[in-house]
C-alpha cells in the first residue's frame, strides 16, 4: 500500500472493512455540527434594492455601495430602530451591499428573526437614500448650483455687450453694418439657447433622485449555514478526515509484506506460504476487556489495507504446497530435530497456518506451537528444541517487531531456521459430500495444532 496508487477499489475496500468506524466518525461529526448550530443561533437575511437613475460609472456605483454600509447610515438606522443592546457597530457586521445589474444597489440585512431582518433592511435603505439625497443636494446648492449661476451672469453680461456693439454700428447705412448687426443678434440667441439646454441636462439633478424598488421581502428560511448544513457538513468533514487518515496511515506504513522482506527482518530464510481459509477469528477467553470490545465493535481488528483473499485451488494442491514447505524445512535440518513454531500473539491466521503445518508434518520434524507477544516477545528457553520456525501473516507486523522477535529467539538460545507466511484464501464450495470425504485427511486433522497453540510452558507435543 505504501508504494501503490490509491484507487477506487482501495476506497471501496476501506468502506467495506471499516464501515462501523466510518459510521461512528460520521455520527460524531454530525453531533459536533449540531453543537455548533446551538452556539450560532439561526440568522435570517432580507434584501431591498435601490435604483440609481442616470449615467453612472462602475467606480461611482461601488462608492454608493460603500456609502450604504457606512457608519453614518448604519448608526442612523440603529437609532431609528431602537433595539435594546444593539448599536451601530454591531449592525455594521449584519449589513452588506452589492452592485447589481442596471444601476441597482442591493442592500441586505441579517437578524435573528425574519421580522427584524426585514425592518433592518428597509431602515438601512431609507437612511441610505436620505443621506445620499442630502449629500447630492448640498453639492447642487454649493458647487454644482454656483457654476450654472455664474455662467448665466456671464451670458447676461455678454448679451448686454453684444447689444451695445449692435447699437454702436451705423444702423442701416451700409451692407456691412447690417450684416454685423445680424451676426451679433444670432450670437446673442445662441448663447441663450445654450444656457437653456444646460439647465435641462443638469446631471446632478438626475442623480439626486434615488428610487427604492419596494420594501424588503420577509425571508422564509434561515441564512446559511443552517442547522441542517452544519450537521451534514460536520458528518461529511469527519468522514473525509477518517478516509484521509486511513490513506495517510497506509501510505506511511513500512510493514514488510513480501516473504523476502520478512525473512530479512528476521535474519532467516523464507520457506514458503501456507494457505489458510479466510474466516472470522474466534474470540478467545483472554480477548476480553473494554478496549478489546471497542476495537472489535469498530472493526479495528480487521485489516482494511490487505488485498482481498484470492480463491484457492483444490485441496490436493494446497496439501502439495504444505508438503513442499515441510520438505524445505527438513532440508535445512541436518538431522531430525524438534522445532519451536513461534506465532505472534493475536495473529489468528498464522495460528491456523501453524496448526495445518503441524498436521502436515506428521512428527517430522516435531513441532511445538507457542504464541508470544509481538511488542514484548518472550520465547521459552531452549529445552529439547534446537531451532525456531516463525509463522506469521504478511503486512501485519513492523520490521522493529520482527527484529525484536528474532532477538528474543536468540536470547532464548534458539536459531531461527526459517519463516513461513500464512496466506488467507477463499475456499471453493464443495461439489459433493463424497468428494469432500475422499479428498484427503479430514479437517479434524488440524485440531491438535489448535490444542497445543496455547502451550507456552515448555512442554512438547509427543
Amino acid at each position: 500500500m505504501s508504494d501503490d496508487t490509491i484507487r477506487l477499489v482501495t476506497i471501496g475496500r476501506m468502506f467495506r472493512r471499516r464501515r462501523r468506524l466510518l459510521a461512528v466518525l460520521a455520527v460524531l461529526g454530525a453531533l459536533v455540527g449540531y453543537g455548533a448550530s446551538l452556539l450560532f443561533p439561526p440568522r435570517y437575511t432580507a434584501s431591498a434594492s435601490v435604483l440609481l437613475p442616470g449615467a453612472w460609472e462602475e467606480r461611482e456605483l461601488l462608492t454608493q455601495a460603500e456609502i450604504a454600509t457606512s457608519s453614518v447610515v448604519v448608526d442612523r438606522a440603529a437609532a431609528e430602530l431602537g433595539w435594546s443592546g444593539v448599536d451601530g457597530s454591531e449592525l455594521r457586521d449584519r449589513v452588506s451591499a452589492r452592485v447589481a445589474d442596471g444601476n441597482i444597489i442591493e442592500v441586505s440585512g441579517t437578524a435573528g428573526t425574519p421580522e427584524r431582518a426585514q425592518r433592518l433592511s428597509d431602515q438601512v435603505v431609507q437612511q441610505f437614500v436620505t443621506f445620499a439625497a442630502r449629500v447630492a443636494g448640498a453639492d447642487v446648492d454649493s458647487e454644482a448650483a454656483a457654476r450654472p449661476e455664474a455662467l448665466r451672469q456671464l451670458v447676461a453680461r455678454t448679451s448686454r455687450r453684444i447689444t451695445e456693439l449692435a447699437d454702436a454700428v451705423d444702423p442701416g447705412r451700409t451692407v456691412e453694418s447690417v450684416q454685423t448687426r445680424t451676426e451679433l443678434a444670432k450670437l446673442r440667441t445662441a448663447l441663450r439657447e445654450a444656457v437653456t439646454r444646460l439647465d435641462q441636462a443638469d446631471p446632478a439633478a438626475d442623480r439626486a433622485t434615488m428610487v427604492v424598488m419596494g420594501p424588503a421581502v420577509r425571508p422564509a428560511g434561515e441564512a446559511p449555514p443552517t442547522r441542517t448544513q452544519l450537521v451534514g457538513g460536520g458528518a461529511l468533514l469527519f468522514l473525509l478526515l477518517g478516509v484521509v487518515g486511513h490513506l495517510a496511515a497506509a501510505r506511511m506504513s513500512r510493514r514488510p509484506r513480501t516473504a523476502a522482506e520478512i525473512a530479512a527482518a528476521l535474519g532467516s530464510t523464507p520457506l514458503g506460504t501456507v494457505e489458510v481459509p479466510d474466516e472470522q477469528p474466534a474470540h478467545r477467553p483472554e480477548d476480553r476487556g473494554p478496549w478489546v470490545r471497542i476495537r472489535r465493535l469498530l472493526d479495528l481488528d480487521v485489516r482494511w489495507d490487505a488485498p482481498a483473499p484470492h480463491t484457492s485451488g483444490d485441496e490436493a494442491g494446497g496439501r502439495v504446497r504444505h508438503r513442499r514447505v515441510c520438505a524445505r524445512l527438513r532440508d535445512r535440518l541436518p538431522a531430525p530435530r524438534r522445532l519451536l513454531a513461534v506465532v505472534p500473539d493475536g495473529d489468528g491466521t498464522a495460528r491456523r497456518a501453524a496448526g495445518q503445518l503441524l498436521a502436515e508434518a506428521g512428527g517430522d520434524p516435531l513441532l511445538r506451537v507457542v504464541e508470544v507477544p509481538a511488542h514484548r516477545p518472550v520465547v521459552p528457553d531452549r529445552d529439547e528444541e534446537s531451532g525456531v520456525l516463525v509463522v506469521l501473516s504478511a503486512g501485519r507486523w513492523t520490521a522493529e517487531e520482527l527484529a525484536g522477535l528474532a532477538e528474543a529467539c536468540a536470547d532464548a538460545g534458539h536459531e531461527v531456521v526459517g519463516a513461513v507466511l500464512a496466506d488467507p484464501v477463499r475456499t471453493r464450495p464443495a461439489r459433493s459430500a463424497g468428494r469432500s470425504r475422499s479428498a484427503g485427511r479430514p479437517r479434524d486433522a488440524a485440531t491438535p495444532a489448535l490444542a497445543v497453540a496455547d502451550d507456552t510452558t515448555g512442554g512438547g507435543a509427543r
